[in-house]
Parts: C-alpha cells; sequence; structure tokens
C-alpha cells in the first residue's frame, strides 16, 4: 500500500513545497505566538480550499493536456478580453512571484544564520547576507539541469526533512490537546485578527500553484485515465502540508510571552527548553522551506509565461530558461541587500490572498466548459465549494483593504 502510494506521488509534493515556505513558516509561528490554538481552523479551512482548487487546476490539465493560463488565452473568444486576462495573468504571477522569491531566500537565509550567524557581508550603513547567494546558487543548478524526475526527486526529499523537522518540534512542546482541538474545531476570530487570518489563507491557498499544478500533471501522468493517481498524490501531499503548518502553529503557541517574529526566534527560544536538538530541527526545517519554494516560484512563472506567449514549456526552453532566472536573480537580490525578510514575507502572502479570488475566477470559467473538459467538467458540488472559496476570499480581501486604507 505504502509502495503504490509512493510510486504516485510527484506533481502534489511541488505544490505542498510550494506553500510550505518561509511565508508559511513566518506567519503560522506569528499567528500561533499571537493568538495561541485561536487559528488552528483558518488553517483547516484553508487546507480544504487549497485541495478543492488545486483538484480542478489538476483535471485542467490532465485532461486538456494544457495549462491554466493557456487554457484561458485558448477559450476566452473575445480578442480584448483574452489579452486583458493575459496581460493580468502574466503581471500578477510573475511581479507576484518575483516578491514571493525574495521571501522565499529572505526564508532560508533566516534558518542557516541560526547555524552560521556571522555569514554577512558589510558596508557603511549596509549589510547583507552570503547565504542567500548559496541557496540562489542551489535553486539555479536544479532547475538548469532541466530533468523534471531530479527536480521531483530532490524536492520529496527536502519536503520529507521539513516535514519531519516541524512535527517533531511540534510533539516536544507538548502542546494542551483539547486547546489544540477546541481551535481546530471551533471559529474564533480574534480582535485584530483579520490580517492573521489573510495571510494564512495567502500563504496556504497559493495562486501561482494553480498554474503550476496544471503544467506539472503531464510530466507524471498521461491523460484523465489517470485521474485516480493524481488525486492520491494530491490529497496526500496537501494533507500532509496542512498538518506541517498546524504544527508550527502548536509548536508556536506552546511559547507564550516570547518575543517570537519567525521560526529562527522559535528555535532561539526553544533551546533552553529542549537543548540544541530544537534549534538545528527548526533550522533545518525553515531552510528546507526557503529552498523548496526558492525552485518552485521560479519555476511556476516560467510556465505560466511560456503557456501566455504559446511558447515551448520545455526546462530548456530559452524563454523558459529566461523567466525563471530572471524571478530567481531578483529574489537573490532583493533577500541579498538586507531587506527586513520578514516583512517582504507578509507582504508576500497578504498580496497573495487579494490575488487568490481573480485567478480563482479564472480556474472555475474554464472548469464549467464543455468545450474545455467534457464530461469531466465541474459538477454541482465542486461548483459550490469554488464558489463558495471566491465569495470567502472577496469578502477576506475586502475586510483587508478597509483595515489597512480605511475605506469605511
Amino acid at each position: 500500500m505504502i509502495g503504490k502510494i509512493g510510486k504516485n506521488i510527484g506533481p502534489g509534493t511541488l505544490v505542498a513545497a510550494a506553500f510550505i515556505g518561509p511565508g508559511t513558516v513566518t506567519v503560522c509561528s506569528l499567528a500561533g505566538v499571537t493568538y495561541g490554538f485561536t487559528l488552528l481552523w483558518a488553517m483547516g479551512l484553508s487546507i480544504i480550499a487549497t485541495l478543492v482548487l488545486q483538484e480542478m487546476s489538476m483535471r485542467l490539465g490532465l485532461v486538456t493536456q494544457k495549462g491554466l493560463a493557456k487554457n484561458v488565452r485558448e477559450h476566452i473568444q473575445l480578442p480584448q478580453l483574452r489579452w486583458l486576462a493575459v496581460l493580468l495573468i502574466v503581471s500578477a504571477i510573475l511581479i507576484g512571484n518575483a516578491a514571493y522569491e525574495a521571501g522565499n531566500i529572505s526564508g532560508g537565509v533566516l534558518g542557516l544564520e541560526t547555524l552560521f550567524p556571522n555569514a554577512r557581508w558589510h558596508w557603511n550603513d549596509y549589510s547583507g547576507s552570503y547565504l542567500s547567494l548559496m541557496i540562489g546558487a542551489v535553486a539555479f543548478v536544479l532547475l538548469f539541469i532541466g530533468n523534471y524526475k531530479i527536480l521531483e526527486r530532490a524536492l520529496v526529499a527536502l519536503v520529507l526533512i521539513m516535514s519531519l523537522a516541524f512535527l517533531i518540534t511540534a510533539v516536544l512542546t507538548k502542546p494542551n490537546l483539547y486547546e489544540v482541538l477546541q481551535g481546530l474545531f471551533v471559529p474564533n476570530v480574534p480582535e485584530e485578527g483579520w490580517l492573521t487570518i489573510m495571510a494564512l489563507v495567502g500563504t496556504t491557498v497559493v495562486p501561482y500553484n494553480l498554474f503550476l499544478h496544471a503544467a506539472l500533471v503531464n510530466e507524471k501522468w498521461e491523460g484523465p485515465s489517470q485521474l485516480k493517481a493524481a488525486r492520491t498524490d494530491l490529497f496526500v501531499s496537501v494533507i500532509l502540508g496542512g498538518l506541517v503548518s498546524m504544527a508550527i502553529i502548536v509548536a508556536a503557541a506552546s511559547l507564550p510571552g516570547k518575543n517570537i517574529q519567525s521560526a529562527a526566534d522559535m528555535a532561539q527560544s526553544l533551546t533552553p527548553i529542549f537543548g540544541s536538538v530544537a534549534k538545528y530541527l527548526l533550522s533545518i526545517g525553515l531552510f528546507a522551506a526557503g529552498i523548496t519554494s526558492a525552485i518552485t516560484a521560479p519555476l511556476a512563472a516560467a510556465y505560466v509565461a511560456s503557456d501566455c506567449f504559446g511558447k515551448e514549456r520545455n526546462l530548456k526552453a530559452p524563454l523558459f530558461r529566461g523567466v525563471w532566472m530572471s524571478v530567481l536573480f531578483v529574489g537573490v537580490f532583493f533577500a541579498s541587500v538586507g531587506m527586513n525578510a520578514i516583512e517582504i514575507i507578509k507582504f508576500a502572502q497578504i498580496a497573495n490572498g487579494l490575488l487568490l479570488p481573480i485567478i480563482a475566477l479564472f480556474l472555475l470559467l474554464m472548469v464549467n466548459r464543455s468545450s474545455v473538459l467534457g464530461k469531466f467538467k465541474n459538477g454541482s458540488l465542486q461548483n459550490t465549494l469554488g464558489i463558495g472559496i471566491v465569495l470567502l476570499s472577496i469578502l477576506l480581501g475586502l475586510r483587508i483593504l478597509n483595515t489597512v486604507f480605511h475605506l469605511i
């Protein structure tokens, strides 16, 4: 049974690798420290929303053998609307992923700096980290090789390391199980908790993953006859990712009153209680989270650009390489010049949450067309869940805009 599941694991793991990045680690840490176990329910709903939308994306890619962006470009009839949609998708994903990449690499640096605190450069009033160059180099090599199987195996290994690190840390903190279950099954919105809820949604239901999954399923499977295997891959990977995210909240919630802004701070706080093992576990987990997302964000941007401009979706194609190199370079640059990593990460998560309803609407439009999916198009339950997710994300987005800009 385990061997069969292992054989089917593939693109879903890359989706999990993408959403369990430094953003997830940071936001979940802050949620746990600030609100205890109270927002576990929000993470639970985010995982359900991820499963619903990623299943639609996976089904679209497997049945049509095309990515989401290419389906949008080919099946919106009005030229003006089609090019507006393409422009919106390209600009949102490329700009968003560049910012996201800076957060990914900065998060990986936070993990390594706990182990190598002196790996920094200083020039006048400026400072930065050499470690961002190392993380960028690892991501560059894996992407430049251009072999999907090598990429998949590397990310699967990193996700397993990361998952074990955070799950073991949560167990070490010995949380109150009654309070954990209450936070998971009894929804409660603390005062000023909306921004954190939006960040939890934005860090889990990642818009670029909808493009990435639709593109990657064809690297592993050949058509709709393998939908069952693709769903197994998706559900196992995303549920494991959800457990890891909850483990981070649980671990952080067990340290009340601490001045914690990231998992790196949490590692330092756990050290007096559990010894250096906690420091190493969390540092390795945060580094693995950074490197996996640092690979998947440029990869997704490259797939989107190739589909939008009708170019070859080949890991070694010139446009494909040019796009991921650009996104990776921007991320390394901003992570190296000493910008506040936590602020970059938080901004990227909230921006993701605001972008989500737009991308989800494009996805719903495609999966409801018989001309696109035929008998595999959405059923009434899938549409109900999808529309509910879009409406909730719109309401959350409006609430955040009101909180930030005081519109009402």
